[in-house]
């Protein structure tokens, strides 16, 4: 793709030259994620290094797990997880990272129809366990039926509000959503190293945050809305739709006047990314050939496939586990497990069912299984391709930008209860209203970010209007 690193604007020669020495050196390619190739090293024998990840992230736990069948679920999850986001070079926080940076919105589209059709066959779901008296987590009393997934209808009120809006800017700041900050991980990217650990952190402040405002007179202004509830079944899907579509139809029209402007980069993919080319006539095929090899363990997915597969992941945790996919519940026990080697204990209502969990043994929790297992299923897809290769380039003050998001995303999340997955795409999915206001606010939160760091932090390139226009 057309490079998208620091330019400065088109001024005389002089004045040129003295901006351009005057300017940090910004480290480049490093964007966004979704914009990041595979590394170009090539080690055929990291292959066998992938499968011995993946073999030990099953035997290396056995000592310490209750339930192997359940801890076996969990990881299988989300190695799955992680290895689609790898392969697909998908991310939840370029949604809106990548379009305002490129003008090109092939992810954001993409985002579309990830959640459509989890919202279609979720409903589903839902009106099956609906049928047999089941009703939202919200208002089930003791030993009523829950409808899974629906402890995703999240209370909108300030929380959820104010912790969208931290979010957003969080996930700017530090490269990535949850999601995205474990896949960085995996994939060797150092940056998510500063940012993690104090995503994790900021878990806790944004814990007790979020039960300080629900238990004081803010938290009386709180409401829940799932939509089957005002619309039915079909009503909901069909508003769903209907937003979603609309979201649609504005990343279109945002293409076509960022092309018009003049401002528009399409990424290009590296030869390493696409398919291998079709075979001569007279060329004999054979399965075990490195076309093959490419063929399943290098070749690029599309952001479409990366959506697709995510939707039917999706389905599955929900089909399996009742509950939906959340990233950031498990951070806060692991926040509380980090503080306890040092004897530091938080305690107090906010903080009981962390400590609950963190008692039984966090390798006993599902959740957090399953975001190890994302933090492994990156490694694998790039170990599995022979293109793992560690990340460094970003400076100190980078790296202290990538902290400062980290918290911001910790707090933000527990506050608002989720994050990209657990607020946004599991309420949308879920049917829930709240999905779409923390999606609004999340948006705000990104938009305002990169604004105030154009050109400030490798994550984010210079404003667009400095740069030299792009013929397209």
């Amino acid at each position: 793709m057309a490079p998208l690193g620091p330019r400065v604007p088109v001024v005389d020669q002089s004045r040129k030259d003295a901006l351009v020495a005057s300017m940090p050196a910004i480290p480049v390619g490093l964007i966004d994620r979704t914009m990041k190739p595979l590394p170009t090293v090539r080690n055929k024998r990291q292959a066998w290094l992938g499968l011995a990840v993946f073999a030990v992230a099953f035997l290396a736990a056995r000592p310490f797990v209750h339930d192997m069948t359940a801890y076996s679920l969990f990881m299988l999850t989300g190695l799955a997880l992680g290895y689609i986001l790898t392969r697909s070079r998908f991310g939840f926080a370029g949604g809106v990272k990548r379009i305002y940076v490129t003008g090109e919105g092939s992810l954001t589209k993409a985002l579309v129809v990830a959640f459509a059709l989890a919202s279609i066959f979720t409903a589903g779901i839902h009106w099956a366990a609906a049928q047999g008296g089941a009703v939202v987590r919200a208002v089930a009393t003791e030993g009523q039926a829950v409808i899974p997934g629906s402890g995703s209808v999240i209370p909108i009120g300030v929380g959820l509000v104010v912790g969208g809006f931290l979010f957003g800017i969080g996930m700017i700041m530090a490269g990535g959503c949850a999601s995205g900050t474990l896949a960085d991980l995996g994939e060797g990217a150092t940056r998510a190293a500063w940012s993690l650990p104090f995503f994790v952190l900021g878990s806790l402040p944004g814990l007790w945050l979020q039960n300080e405002i629900n238990t004081s007179v803010l938290g009386g202004l709180n409401f829940s809305v799932y939509l089957p509830d005002y619309v039915g079944y079909v009503g909901a899907v069909a508003g769903t739709l209907a937003g979603l579509a609309g979201v649609y139809a504005i990343t279109r029209k945002y293409e076509q006047f960022r092309k018009a402007e003049g401002y528009y980069v399409k990424e290009e993919w590296t030869d390493e990314q696409k398919a291998q080319p079709e075979q001569g006539a007279g060329e004999k095929f054979r399965f075990f050939s490195y076309r093959t090899y490419h063929t399943f363990f290098v070749t690029r997915w599309t952001f479409t496939t990366g959506a697709v597969l995510l939707a039917f992941m999706f389905l599955f945790i929900i089909t399996t586990t009742k509950n939906s996919w959340g990233v950031t519940g498990p951070f806060a026990s692991w926040g509380l497990a980090f503080l306890n080697v040092f004897g530091i204990e938080l305690t107090g209502p906010a903080f009981d069912a962390a400590n609950a969990t963190v008692a039984a043994g966090l390798l006993n929790d599902g959740a957090g299984v399953r975001d190890l297992g994302l933090i492994l299923g990156s490694a694998v897809a790039l170990l599995l391709a022979g293109r793992f290769a560690f990340d460094t380039n970003f400076r100190k003050i980078d790296a202290m930008t990538y902290v400062v998001g980290g918290l911001f995303m910790g707090v933000g999340a527990r506050m608002a209860g989720g994050c990209n997955i657990g607020a946004l795409f599991s309420g949308i999915g879920n049917l829930s209203l709240s999905g779409w206001v923390f999606g609004v606010m999340l948006w705000a939160g990104g938009l305002a970010a990169l604004k105030y760091f154009a050109n400030k932090v490798n994550l984010v390139g210079p404003d667009r209007h400095t740069l030299a226009k792009t013929s397209v």
